[in-house]
């Protein structure tokens, strides 16, 4: 074990420590501000009611609206889920993760749920130093405002209430993922964003069948 001292609360460069730092105040219950390269997230332990409570709190966001999961690769997706990844998904994350894809599925609980891998590679270090932890993962702002694109704005967007921010630099794309939810055959794109439903449909059905909105 080795001596350091105690980091402090704050936007700070994701040094090794500091990104263990932010894994172990996210799994103790704090929320954690992160970079990704779409916009800037603020993330709870999704085991954790009250820190699940915490996030919603921070964003002022309707306790209804669920918030999606982020995951280190498309490997950890079935332990995830709990249950076999559809094959539609699988191609889709083959095709577009790391990057700006949230899949909606329904895991063994029959919730669904979004998830993404984030093509960013602090946010990536922050996953794997997390372990079996899963985090929620939403945008760092308060719910109507405008998505942070930057760690000092996020901050001062949530500082009340987060523990700290990792300073990744400016998001490079600056627009949420594209959202797509699989029910069975069926799949549908919740939300536009980088990628467009033509690669969607492209990856996950080649007919072009069974995409709608």
């Amino acid at each position: 074990m080795t001596d350091r001292a105690p980091i402090l609360s704050g936007v700070l460069p994701p040094t090794g420590d500091v990104v263990r730092e932010a894994a172990r105040l996210l799994r103790d219950g704090r929320l954690v501000i992160i970079p990704t390269e779409t916009v800037y997230g603020v993330a709870a332990l999704a085991s954790s009611p009250a820190a699940m409570a915490r996030l919603y709190a921070a964003k002022g966001r309707p306790p209804a609206k669920p918030v999606a999961r982020m995951i280190a690769s498309a490997d950890a997706l079935p332990a995830a889920l709990g249950t076999d990844v559809p094959p539609a998904a699988r191609r889709l994350a083959a095709a577009f993760w790391p990057g700006p894809l949230t899949l909606v599925l329904r895991g063994s609980d029959g919730i669904p749920v979004g998830y993404r891998v984030p093509d960013h590679p602090v946010a990536l270090a922050w996953l794997r130093a997390l372990g079996d932890a899963v985090p929620a993962v939403t945008s760092a702002n308060r719910s109507g405002e405008p998505a942070a694109t930057d760690a000092a704005s996020a901050w001062r967007a949530l500082r009340p209430h987060a523990a700290l921010a990792l300073d990744g630099g400016p998001s490079r794309q600056g627009q949420a993922s594209t959202v797509v939810q699989l029910e069975g055959p069926t799949l549908r794109i919740l939300r536009e964003g980088p990628i467009p439903a033509s690669s969607i449909s492209a990856a996950a059905l080649p007919s072009g069948n069974g995409v709608g909105r």
